[in-house]
C-alpha cells in the first residue's frame, strides 16, 4: 500500500528534529501543504504530512480502516526517518497522536483541536444541542459525500467568518468521506490513551470551535498533564485560518523551550 507523503524540507541541513503532521477526519495531507509545511520547513525543522490510508492520494481500503490502522500507517513513516519525530495531530489527527505516543518513539507530541482522551461522545453530543443542523451535515458528509452538504453551515463548522469565500471553496474541494469503522472507534473507545511522562505535550484549542469547544481542550490538557493554549476568535480548521501563523508561531516557540535538536 502506497501513502501519500508530502514532505517540505529546508533548505540548508539543521540539527532539528523532523516534524510529521496528521490530518483530521474527511481531508488529506494538502491541509498541511497550504502554510504549516513550509512554514516549518523555513524554519529548519523537515516537515512531512502523511495521507492516512484511503485519504488524499493514499492508497488502501478507507471504509474498514481503523484509527490503528491509522497509527500503523505513521508509523510506516517515521519509523524510516533518521530520528523519532515531534507528531503533530489535528482534529481525529489528535487521537492518532495519542495512539501513537503509546506505542511508538516520538520527542514531542502537539494536539490541535483534538479529540478528547474519552473519544467524541461529549463533542457530538454537545453539536447536537447546540447546532443540530451542521450536525446533520456531517452525517450527509459521511453517507452521500461532500455534493450533498450545505457550504454555508460547513464554512460555520471549519472557518471564521471572515474567511475569504473563495478560500473556503478551495478547501472545500480537499475535503471526502471518512472511515465507518474509524468513527466507530472514536466513539466506542476502550481505553483512554496515556501520555508517557518523558514525552512533551503540547494542546491547543479555538475559542469559537464548534467540535471540541475549550471546555474539552482544557480537559484533554488536564487529562495528560500538557502545556495549553486557546486561540481567540479562531475556528476548527486552525492551519487553515487566516491567523495560521499565530498558532504555527506559538507552536515554533514552545518547541524552541523543549530544546529538542541534537
Amino acid at each position: 500500500m502506497e501513502l501519500e507523503v508530502i514532505k517540505r524540507l529546508p533548505k540548508t541541513p539543521t540539527q532539528k528534529p523532523p516534524i510529521v503532521f496528521i490530518h483530521g477526519a474527511f481531508i488529506g495531507a494538502i491541509c498541511w501543504d497550504v502554510h504549516f509545511l513550509p512554514y516549518f520547513a523555513k524554519q529548519g525543522y523537515p516537515a512531512y504530512a502523511v495521507s492516512l490510508r484511503g485519504h488524499g492520494k493514499s492508497g488502501g481500503n478507507l471504509r474498514s480502516a481503523s484509527i490503528q490502522d491509522y497509527v500503523e500507517d505513521i508509523a510506516s513513516i517515521t519509523l524510516n526517518l533518521e530520528e523519532a519525530p515531534i507528531i503533530v495531530g489535528h482534529s481525529m489527527g489528535g487521537m492518532v497522536a495519542q495512539r501513537y505516543m503509546e506505542q511508538y518513539p516520538c520527542q514531542a507530541v502537539i494536539l490541535m483541536n483534538s479529540v478528547s482522551p474519552n473519544g467524541i461522545n461529549s463533542s457530538a453530543f454537545y453539536m447536537s444541542l447546540t447546532d443540530p443542523l451542521l450536525f446533520q451535515q456531517f452525517g450527509v458528509l459521511q453517507s452521500f459525500g461532500t455534493h450533498f452538504i450545505n457550504p454555508v453551515a460547513m464554512k460555520r463548522a471549519l472557518f471564521s467568518p471572515n474567511m475569504p469565500d473563495e478560500k473556503v471553496e478551495e478547501y472545500f474541494t480537499y475535503m471526502q468521506n471518512e472511515s465507518h469503522q474509524a468513527v466507530l472507534d472514536l466513539l466506542n473507545l476502550e481505553m483512554p490513551p496515556h501520555r508517557p511522562t518523558n514525552i512533551p505535550m503540547l494542546v491547543l484549542g479555538a475559542e469559537n470551535d464548534v467540535f471540541f469547544p475549550p471546555a474539552i481542550v482544557y480537559w484533554t490538557a488536564s487529562t495528560h498533564r500538557a502545556d495549553m493554549k486557546i486561540f481567540p476568535k479562531t475556528a476548527h480548521g486552525m492551519m487553515l485560518e487566516l491567523n495560521w501563523q499565530s498558532v504555527a508561531d506559538y507552536i515554533l516557540n514552545w518547541l524552541d523551550k523543549q530544546k529538542l535538536a541534537k
